[in-house]
Order: C-alpha cells, then structure tokens, then sequence
C-alpha cells in the first residue's frame, strides 16, 4: 500500500492551483505524485499536471486541519488563497480587488474545463466543479457579478443539499433569484425554483449540465 506523500510532495499538493489543480513541481516531483494516483499528466499540449480527486482530498484534508486550529495571529488575516464567497461570510465584500481575484479563479477555471472536458468545451461544468458543487455554484454567481450575502448587504446564499450533484440557492428576493438562475444557466448550470415546504422560502435547486 502506498504510503502518505513526503514532505517536499505535500508542498507541491498545497501550492496547486485553489481552482484548477494546476501543479508546479520538478518532473521528479510530479512523476511521483502521479505514481502515487494524486495527480495525472495531462495527455493534450502543453501536458499540464493537474491534482487528481484523490489529491484534492489530501489537500482539503490539511486545510481543515488548519482551519481548526489557525497560528497566532493568522485567523483574523486569513490564508491569501481564493475561496469562493457562498455567502453568509462575516468578512465585508472587498470590491475591484476581489473582483480581480474572482476574475482570475473563473479563467482558471474555463482553462480547466478545456483540458479536462473530454471534448475540450468550456461551455460545460467539468468534473472538479461537480466534486465541489457549493464552491464551483458560488464562484459561477460570483463571476457573473452576483453578490453573496455579508454583513453589509443581502445576496446569495449557496448550501448543500440531500440530493446529488445539487446545491440550493437563496436570494433576498424573486428578483434576485431568477438573476442567479440567469447567471448559473450562463455558466453551465441548470437550475429551477422551488418553495421549501415548512418555511415556504423560495430557493433555486441548481446542477451542473452534462450535454
């Protein structure tokens, strides 16, 4: 059984791409991580390699760890890498300069849908995003311009639900939902309304497309 990955592979892993599961390491580094089935060569130019779903466990794993238990200091200052805003996040939206990094993060992540996509389309979620429903959901909102709920105004709220390959979305009102389903369906996702049966809250059930 193959062992946990060295302390010099764990820094490669940690420094990939936060979207994309892009890698930069030394041909050695990568040939290894391969070998251990935490990340593929891409077969299409320029033969990137990429984080496989065993590989992004691995880091997700470190990060939570992390989370539980932040350094000095470092918990008010945050970690410096992208996540998208899903909404409900106690820290104030930042504006053009967030807008800037959620402009990067959905490059980066049209580029993956190319080199992972089977048939190479942009067009259509890939499978990164539908092992990250809430976060590639949030990102596609985010990207269109949406504004994810925060202590200083109402927006989006993307969460978790029962039912696979799914994410429900709420909206401060019917408005603001169907804006989000607009953005979603832009973006590759296909999403319709419904009412929640106790509180009667209207919330879009979004999914990736597969054609």
């Amino acid at each position: 059984m193959t062992g946990p990955p060295t302390a010099a592979q764990r820094r490669v892993i940690d420094a990939a791409d936060p979207v994309t599961g892009r890698l930069r390491g030394t041909e050695a580094q990568l040939a290894a991580l391969v070998k251990r089935g935490l990340a593929f060569r891409h077969p299409r130019p320029p033969h990137d390699h990429f984080l496989t779903p065993a590989g992004h466990r691995i880091r997700e794993e470190e990060e939570a760890e992390e989370e539980k238990s932040p350094p000095a200091g470092e918990a008010a200052a945050g970690t410096g890498v992208f996540s998208a805003r899903v909404g409900g996040e106690e820290e104030p939206y930042d504006g053009p300069a967030r807008m800037r990094e959620v402009h990067s993060a959905w490059q980066g992540l049209l580029e993956l849908r190319r080199m992972t996509n089977p048939d190479g389309a942009v067009e259509r979620p890939c499978g990164w995003e539908r092992a990250h429903l809430v976060r590639a959901a949030a990102l596609a909102l985010e990207a269109a311009g949406q504004r994810p709920a925060g202590p200083d105004a109402d927006g989006y709220r993307v969460r978790a639900t029962p039912q696979p390959e799914a994410v429900a979305v709420y909206g401060p009102d019917g408005a603001a939902l169907r804006a989000c389903a607009a953005a979603l369906d832009r973006a590759g996702w296909q999403a319709g309304e419904y009412t929640e049966p106790r509180t009667r809250a209207r919330y879009l059930l979004a999914s990736p497309r597969r054609v």
